[in-house]
């Protein structure tokens, strides 16, 4: 339309309408754009109880007779004393009009969670850990692959492979791992998500005594754990990564040459 409000002066709007391809019914109806009107009320029904008549409702749905009893209750209790002031409907549009319709039930209110704040700015302040599955030689096999990853250098300080998961392997590794690396009270926070061994009594326990903070994932939120993750999938799309370990001490060998590169050799972003 600016092309043909440029050539209007000079040609005309017939012929601009006709040389840009607009009709000439549009040209002008964009010169008078038709102005905004708010839109109409909505015309009351010619049966629609009246105000006084509303407050009648609400004050029967707020005697004690009623006040415990739900519309429909009340409207059944009504019809059976011959009274009939209103629809199950409109009770409940004059109970919604005061804001007196919400869930009666004691339900189940889960706390706000807040997002973890994983911040480190030198090493042995903030461990991350978690677990992996590693497939072992036969179908339904697996091996289980302990972790724990310093997130400032990304460096592995403790890893550990068994044939199961527990809280006493997990609380075991902790331990070695924290004696290794001379870690002092009040000085690390160690983040895990909510599996069974992360949330363990065992854990808790061991941390609380050695002054570790812990810290866990949201409930149901995958993306809590990020480095861990990484270094997981880091792991896995290696291109030796086997598709099934043969033994134990296949999969030791492969994690011990893994570490090594992924502790001295890999460029971490």
């Amino acid at each position: 339309m600016k092309a043909v409000e440029e050539l209007t002066p000079s040609v005309g709007t017939s012929v601009a309408c006709d040389a840009i391809g607009v009709p000439r019914a549009t040209a002008y109806r964009h010169r008078q754009p038709k102005a905004a009107t708010a839109p109409k009320p909505r015309p009351a029904p010619p049966r629609a109880l009246s105000g006084d008549e509303r407050n009648r409702v609400l004050d029967v749905l707020h005697g004690e007779a009623f006040a415990d009893k739900a519309p429909a209750e009340t409207y059944a209790k009504l019809l059976d004393q011959g009274t009939y002031l209103c629809s199950i409907r409109t009770m409940y549009r004059i109970l919604e009009a005061n804001k007196e319709v919400r869930e009666r039930r004691n339900q189940l209110r889960h706390p706000a969670y807040a997002k973890p704040q994983l911040v480190a700015t030198a090493p042995n302040q903030v461990w991350t850990w978690d677990i992996t599955k590693l497939l072992g030689p036969a179908k339904w096999t697996y091996y289980y692959l302990y972790v724990i990853l310093d997130i400032y250098s990304r460096y592995v300080v403790g890893w550990m492979l068994a044939s199961r998961e527990s809280q006493h392997l997990a609380e075991r590794l902790i331990r070695e791992t924290l004696i290794k690396e001379g870690i002092g009270p009040d000085q690390l926070t160690i983040h895990s998500d909510r599996g069974a061994a992360m949330r363990s009594q065992a854990v808790a326990q061991l941390l609380a005594t050695l002054g570790v903070t812990k810290s866990h994932s949201r409930p149901h939120v995958s993306d809590d754990n990020p480095f861990s993750e990484s270094q997981f999938k880091t792991l896995k799309y290696r291109p030796d990564f086997p598709d099934r370990f043969a033994s134990h001490d296949h999969g030791l060998d492969f994690c011990r040459r893994f570490f090594r590169w992924h502790n001295e050799e890999h460029c971490h972003s």
